[in-house]
């Protein structure tokens, strides 16, 4: 079903049914999308639980000013943002350090990639936060600058310089590993 269908769906007065499709449609997407950003597959299963909520919560206030997929991409963006900088915020209290990122991936049992794949996602995980959120949308799932740019609300240019300077710090990371 097209996004397009999914909101007539809801707007003839088929919500739930609009928004089973919603998940269908989306739940292995944004479960990808978080999982770049949180590392953790219980965290990422927990956060795409809180972030379908909060998108039931705002269908009523879809103006289909933009696509149906930019705006599920931005509150999914923007939920798992927050949930970092408060993980952030609980790590400070608690005297700890979340510097070490994507070090839970040596933990996690649900990783079944090769070392490249780990030494990749380390890297990604010492990107300003900024950049890491443009190279996992870009790079990852190969969305179009001008996606990117509704869904962060940054100029394409902006976009194409972070992409840039991580490409380049993920290669200096990696380059260092030799």
């Amino acid at each position: 079903m097209t996004d397009e269908e999914i909101i007539s769906l809801y707007r003839s007065g088929q919500g739930e049914k609009a928004f089973r499709e919603i998940v269908s449609a989306y739940s292995e997407r944004l479960y990808w999308h978080v999982r770049h950003f949180v590392g953790s597959h219980e965290d990422t299963n927990d956060l795409v639980q809180e972030i379908f909520i909060k998108i039931w919560a705002a269908l009523p206030s879809f103006r289909g000013d933009s696509k149906l997929f930019t705006w599920i991409y931005r509150i999914a963006t923007n939920e798992t943002l927050n949930w970092l900088n408060r993980q952030k915020v609980r790590a400070f209290l608690k005297f700890e350090s979340l510097d070490k990122g994507m070090d839970r991936i040596d933990e996690d049992p649900y990783f079944n990639g090769d070392e490249a794949q780990r030494l990749l996602l380390k890297a990604i995980s010492k990107l300003p936060r900024k950049q890491r959120t443009v190279f996992t949308m870009r790079y990852f799932e190969e969305l179009s600058y001008e996606d990117i740019s509704e869904i962060l609300s940054t100029s394409i240019g902006a976009l194409k310089a972070s992409y840039h300077f991580a490409v380049e710090k993920i290669r200096a990371e990696l380059g260092a590993l030799d």
